[in-house]
This record gives C-alpha cells, sequence and structure tokens, in this order.
C-alpha cells in the first residue's frame, strides 16, 4: 500500500504518482482548504490534547503537523479523559487574513478558533453556541459578507438524525442569530447524512455531505439558487467495486490552475480513520469525484492517481522519533485529556514522567489523564522505548497500542521488586459496562536501573511484545494480543508511554524515557 523511504512510509511514489491512503493515520473527519500555495488540514481529536491538530501541504499528498488549534476545552470534565466526547468534526476556512476552525462538542455546542498564523498560536475558543447533539459544523460566509453556519444531529444526544440546519451567524463569527432552519432532510435519500460543507460556485450554493454511515456510506451533493433551498441532490461517490469503504467525511478544495480535489477517510476500525485523496471535476454545475467507471456520474476512488499537476513537491515523513532533547514537547504527542498538572519535564537528554495518582478509581490506563499518545501511521509498526527506572512502590510505566481499549506492557513495582506485565483493557460495548485491566503474562524483573521494550504491531492489528535489560538480546513475551477497536472512543490505534501510581498516591517516582523509535 505504501513506499518504504528508509525504514518510514510514504504515499509518494516518488513519479509523480501516489497512492492511498495519503496518510495512514486516524485523520478522523478532515477539512482542507487552500491559501495561495499552502494547503492546511484539520481534522478531529476527540478526548486528546492538545487537540485540533493542523496540518500543512504543498501538494495535497505530502503532509506534515504545524500545529494545534486548541489547547483544552473551557469544562473541567476533560481534565480526565472522555473517550467519545470532546472534539468532534471540525471544518477550516480562510477569510479576511485570518484562518478559523469550527468544532462542535456533542455534550456541550458549537465552538470557534480563529489566528492570523497557523503555524503559530490559536485563540481561546470561543462558545459560538450552548446545545447538546448538534454536530459538525461549517461557517459559510456569503459574497455580500452575511456569515451562516450549517451543521448536523447527533440522534445519541437529542434524538435526531440524518438532517441539516442552516443558521445565521453574527459578522464575526462569534455567535449563532438564530435556531437554525432545517435545509436537507436526509431520512428518505440519504440516511445518516452528516459532515456538511457549504460551497458557493457560478451562483449555486452546494452542500457536499457524507450520508449512509461510517463503513458503508457515500459522498453526496445539494446545490440550490437559493441559501435556503429546496436542494437537488445527487450521489457523488461510493465504494463501487473498490476496497475502500465508505468512502466519508472530508473536503473540496481547488486549485489555482482549475483543477479540483476531494480528500476525506476511510475507515479501518483498528487503525481508525485514515486519509485519502480523491480527483475532483465539474460537470454541468455538479462535482464529480474518483473515477466514472459507469457513465452514471457515481465516481469510485481511485488506489492510485497522479499527483495534483504544478505544485511544489517534497515527500515529508511523519513525525514519530523522538530523542527528547528539544526544550518543548514534539508535535506528534497528545494527552489522552488535558495535560496534567506537573505530569513530565525535560531533561535535556530524555522525557521524565512522574508517578502521578491514575485520578481514577479503576485501575484502569484508558482512565488517567497521565497518558501521552502519538498517531500510529503505518499498518505495520515495531516502536522501542528505553526507560530508565526510578518508580517506587505502587508505581508503573511502559507503551501500549491504545484508542480508548489498549494491549502492551507495564513495568511495575511491588514491594520492592519489579514485574513486567502483558496487559489488556477492553471496552465491552455489549454490556455497556468497563472491564478491568487483564495480566495475560508477567515475567519478574531483576532490580535493574534501565529496560528497553519493544511493540511490535502489523496488520490487521496483532501485538507482540519484547524485552530487553542491554539493549541488543530481546525476549519476546508469549502473548500476542489482537487490537479490538473501541467504538466508544471513535478513535483508531495510537502509541502511548506513561508512568502512574497504580494506587493513587504520589511516592515521588519516576521513569525516565531516553527515546521513542519507530519504523
Amino acid at each position: 500500500m505504501y513506499k518504504n523511504i528508509k525504514g518510514k512510509w510514504t504515499a509518494d511514489l516518488g513519479n509523480g504518482r501516489y497512492k492511498n491512503p495519503i496518510l495512514f493515520s486516524d485523520y478522523s473527519d478532515p477539512d482542507v482548504i487552500r491559501v495561495g500555495g499552502d494547503f492546511f488540514m484539520t481534522a478531529s481529536s476527540f478526548t486528546y490534547f492538545p487537540g485540533l491538530p493542523v496540518l500543512h501541504s504543498k501538494d495535497l499528498v505530502n503532509w506534515r503537523i504545524i500545529s494545534y488549534a486548541i489547547k483544552r476545552m473551557p469544562y473541567a470534565a476533560y481534565d480526565v479523559p472522555q473517550h467519545g466526547r470532546g472534539v468532534w468534526a471540525p471544518a477550516i476556512r480562510y477569510r479576511s487574513n485570518k484562518f478559523y476552525i469550527y468544532f462542535a462538542s456533542p455534550d456541550e455546542g458549537i465552538f470557534m478558533v480563529n489566528t492570523e498564523d497557523p503555524f503559530g498560536e490559536w485563540s481561546d475558543a470561543v462558545i459560538v453556541r450552548e446545545a447538546k447533539g448538534w454536530i459538525d459544523p461549517c461557517p459559510f460566509w456569503d459574497e455580500d459578507g452575511s456569515a451562516y453556519l450549517i451543521r448536523g444531529v447527533a440522534r445519541s444526544r437529542c434524538g435526531l438524525k440524518s438532517m441539516l440546519f442552516l443558521h445565521r451567524m453574527s459578522d464575526d463569527g462569534t455567535r449563532l442569530l438564530d435556531d437554525g432552519v432545517r435545509v436537507f432532510d436526509g431520512r428518505v435519500n440519504h440516511p445518516t447524512i452528516e459532515g456538511p460543507k457549504m460551497y458557493k460556485r457560478d451562483g449555486y450554493y452546494y452542500i457536499l455531505s457524507p450520508a449512509g454511515g461510517v463503513r458503508t456510506g457515500w459522498q453526496m451533493a445539494a446545490r440550490s439558487r437559493d441559501i435556503y433551498g429546496p436542494y437537488e441532490h445527487r450521489i457523488l461517490m461510493h465504494q463501487g467495486d473498490t476496497p475502500i469503504n465508505g468512502p466519508h467525511q472530508g473536503g473540496l478544495v481547488d486549485l489555482e490552475n482549475g483543477e479540483s480535489w476531494f480528500i476525506h477517510f476511510q475507515d479501518l476500525e483498528t487503525y481508525g480513520r485514515v486519509t485519502h485523496l480523491q480527483p475532483a471535476r465539474w460537470t454541468d454545475g455538479w462535482p464529480e469525484m474518483g473515477i466514472d467507471t459507469n457513465n452514471d456520474f457515481v465516481g469510485e476512488p481511485v488506489l492510485e492517481y497522479a499527483k495534483p499537476e504544478g505544485l511544489e513537491s517534497k515527500i515529508l515523513m511523519p513525525l514519530e522519533d523522538d530523542d527528547f532533547s528539544a526544550d518543548k514537547l514534539g508535535l506528534q504527542w497528545q494527552w489522552q485529556a488535558h495535560e496534567p498538572k506537573g505530569a513530565y519535564k525535560l531533561t535535556g537528554n530524555a522525557l521524565r514522567l512522574f508517578a502521578l495518582p491514575f485520578e481514577s478509581k479503576t485501575g484502569i490506563l484508558a482512565d488517567t489523564p497521565c497518558m501521552l499518545c502519538q498517531l500510529v501511521h503505518s499498518p505495520n509498526i515495531q516502536a522501542d522505548i528505553k526507560i530508565d527506572i526510578n518508580i517506587n512502590d505502587g508505581d508503573a510505566c511502559g507503551i501500549v497500542i491504545t484508542g480508548g481499549n489498549y494491549y502492551g506492557l507495564k513495568l511495575e513495582r511491588v514491594n520492592g521488586s519489579l514485574r513486567l506485565k502483558a496487559v489488556s483493557y477492553e471496552y465491552d460495548s455489549s454490556e455497556g459496562t468497563d472491564m478491568s485491566e487483564t495480566v495475560s503474562e508477567a515475567v519478574d524483573i531483576a532490580d535493574i536501573k534501565t529496560i528497553y521494550l519493544r511493540l511490535n504491531m502489523e496488520y490487521p492489528g496483532n501485538i507482540t511484545m519484547l524485552y530487553s535489560l542491554d539493549g541488543e538480546m530481546f525476549t519476546a513475551l508469549d502473548t500476542v494480543f489482537a487490537y479490538n477497536v473501541s467504538r466508544k472512543s471513535w478513535v483508531g490505534a495510537r502509541l502511548g508511554i506513561y508512568c502512574v501510581n497504580c494506587e493513587n498516591t504520589n511516592r515521588g517516582g519516576y521513569a525516565d524515557f531516553e527515546y521513542i523509535y519507530v519504523k
């Protein structure tokens, strides 16, 4: 699926062509804009902070994260993980020399952040409207300056589904001026319609939306001469005979040379919602996407295609490796809640994670804010870490593949002795309750100062674990985990490193992570 470049993975084939997905990473619900010769993309981040990742590209194929648009939510509840809640389905726009991102938190409402420099700091989140069950907002400024916002609804929160609502908005985009008008009802032809993006072209207002559900749905377009409708509609792209299920929510972008392209996600369950790039074109006032194989104007996603023409292009690798020598955390890192106070220190040659209390009585790593995570960027990875051990009784540190559910290694000190455990946790969605952490295997470790841990993840999600006391000879544990995605969290696999006190006390222990290398 990907080309290997010096142990890393890229979709850029290096011959003017690319393969999908362009990002084998859980950038869910992506939206994209062009500003001059630069492209900017953002995506959902749910309970992970800093949130709202902002990525930059020069060619729509090679992307690099440049900032996060939100450091924290204005609610103390997010001081601990809120899996499945938080930052949902953003839309990014550029107007009057300023970048805007609108996003929803389905339990709290619609929010906006802005900046003049997307590579730098973003404003604090503005609460545009408090509401429950309002999701997937997209702002739209008409040619006369009138401001609008279109959004969907989440049945899990408000009992409504498959409908799109349009609001008038204040000119500065900070508040909604009405309760909204239903402009599209998809309950008959486009069930589960969501994620609307609004555009205007040649006098038509266009709503581009996914419908039919994340795993099996399609892309739809609706158009009208009046922003409030009525809207005529048609299907633009579906899975067809391809292996690209969905294909789901995304954004349309026009190039200076007249080309159009569409970025969307595909749900790969274990690996989350990976990012695809599709060619698009306009025919008789309608957008078309992908490859038209049946002459019915319903496209199918491409697996391989020519890159956009005339754009600056340089192969970029995802941020993964870290020797923690910088004076701040790398942009690949997110906590699984608001950053815990006093959780870490960069010593100059290591990341020191302090063994803070869990902040939860469950004893489940999914419930602690003290988990530092980065995305998985390939179907097959080997992740190596080196830990200098300074943990006390009741403390634990290690590495897991996480995403709500987790699987991996826990080094724990109990009664002065070190034990290395293969641990896992799976949320039981059928019961609707949390399960306890499972220990599948345990190994007594000599009282050492340093340990090397390795996790391997191989498609479709099998996880093996190894350890070493010298960094040379690795011993494999017998346990093999099969990653099971958690629909409680709505995210795919992440690498997580941690140091916590399992007894909810603080005895002053810590673990120094000298490096993480991923290949």
